[in-house]
């Protein structure tokens, strides 16, 4: 595998100087692109986005034809930022492969999901840095729903088990 990413993929001597232009600027463009988009859409999304069973709707009110639409392309471009931050996550590619697919798989509906998102913004370290990208641009930290929090009943059974 090695010998076959070598041969096609490290430029040599014959390999055009616009097709490495080409790849340098695709590769910066990534880097910066996602980092932003990831940080636009922490920004945008309402604090009380995580609050409740039921997901946020923001074209609840338009046309059933325009919610049809609106629903298949947030869909189909939560498809291609799951791809692209896949493929980000592969050693030597740029960009933030993690964020990129965490904020694709918001977009996309699947049965589990909203639990999914509750769960992963409740660790500490998560909310803690989505926390700290909206407060830079002078948003309200993340609400959550009360119940995040383990029972006192809970508690106790974690300290048990120590």
């Amino acid at each position: 595998m090695y010998d076959w990413l070598k041969a096609h993929l490290v430029p040599d001597e014959t390999t055009p100087w616009w097709l490495i232009a080409l790849i340098t600027a695709a590769t910066i463009a990534m880097f910066f692109g996602s980092i932003a988009l990831t940080a636009w859409a922490l920004v945008r999304i309402p604090a009380d986005y995580f609050q409740g069973e039921k997901a946020h709707v923001p074209w609840a009110a338009h046309h059933p034809a325009a919610r049809w639409a609106l629903h298949i392309g947030k869909n189909l471009l939560g498809v291609v930022l799951v791809i692209a931050g896949l493929i980000m996550s592969i050693p030597g590619v740029p960009g933030q492969g993690l964020l990129t697919t965490l904020l694709g798989l918001m977009l996309l509906d699947f049965p589990g999901k909203r639990k999914a998102e509750q769960w992963l913004v409740r660790k500490r370290r998560v909310r803690s840095a989505i926390d700290g990208i909206r407060a830079r641009f002078g948003r309200s930290p993340l609400v959550l729903d009360e119940t995040s929090r383990p029972s006192e009943e809970e508690l106790k059974k974690m300290g048990e088990e120590r």
